[in-house]
């Protein structure tokens, strides 16, 4: 844990300094030998974090970690972008609106509007479910190629959170064929045993999948029909944030959904 902590602190006084930093320099300013402090930037540059000038004798923040902070302004923007879209569908629906982003063959809930519902279906903001239990997963699995599809998710060690998760790779794949259909995915109370989700993509510049919205329910108010009512008002709303942040929507997604 001491080497972790040191390594974050001698990457975020490389990003103070634009210019680069002397070796001798950084070891001052992080307290550190400058053995140890090298030792540590070695380590860094095999994974891309950092990079060495060797004229300028100067170290650098590295390609990975600029692609890690352009994934986290991303996030951020999609997050501030997609907020009155996900207050209009929640109004609409009168249930509750989410946002989700895949990795790890997981769904990660990155924004929630609440339904005004009294008893109304939340989750916290960070909160993770394995992808084939999600209909944000769902969707977003049914736009990959068919071979990226067990390496994304490991089809032979899905989760069985309820009595209706999918834990069957033939199973699986007969929703997402669905799913690329009707441009849409259900989640029907497979990850928690009393709520309901239908959920479409939000699509990057390339007209790839880069997170999700979805609509969550108690089950009770979300029958089969309402779900299938509720279904083109998610798909119009993912395809007006994907315009509004620059993306790309593949031809099958452009056509009305109503």
């Amino acid at each position: 844990m001491q080497s972790v902590e040191r390594a974050m602190i001698l990457l975020e006084i490389l990003s103070q300094h634009h210019e680069g930093c002397r070796l001798s320099q950084l070891g001052r300013e992080a307290g550190l030998s400058p053995s140890t402090a090298h030792r540590l930037l070695t380590t860094l540059e095999k994974r891309r974090h950092v990079q060495f000038d060797p004229r300028s004798r100067r170290w650098n923040v590295g390609l990975a970690l600029l692609t890690i902070g352009a994934a986290s302004v991303r996030r951020t923007t999609i997050v501030s972008v997609a907020q009155p879209y996900l207050h209009h569908l929640r109004d609409q629906a009168k249930e509750t609106a989410n946002l989700g982003m895949a990795g790890d063959g997981q769904i990660t809930l990155i924004s929630q509007i609440p339904s005004r519902q009294i008893a109304r279906t939340l989750s916290p903001i960070g909160g993770r479910v394995p992808m084939t239990s999600s209909a944000m997963g769902k969707a977003i699995l049914s736009t990959y190629p068919l071979d990226d599809i067990e390496e994304v998710v490991g089809l032979r060690r899905m989760i069985k959170r309820t009595a209706r998760s999918i834990v069957h790779a033939v199973q699986l794949q007969r929703e997402l064929h669905k799913a690329r259909i009707d441009r849409y995915a259900v989640d029907d109370a497979e990850s928690d045993k009393n709520v309901r989700c239908v959920a479409s993509v939000i699509f990057d510049e390339k007209a790839e999948a880069v997170c999700a919205i979805s609509i969550s329910g108690q089950v009770d108010r979300m029958s089969a029909d309402r779900v299938r009512q509720l279904a083109p008002k998610v798909i119009d709303t993912a395809l007006k944030i994907t315009q509004a942040i620059g993306g790309r929507p593949p031809l099958r997604y452009q056509a009305s959904p109503h």
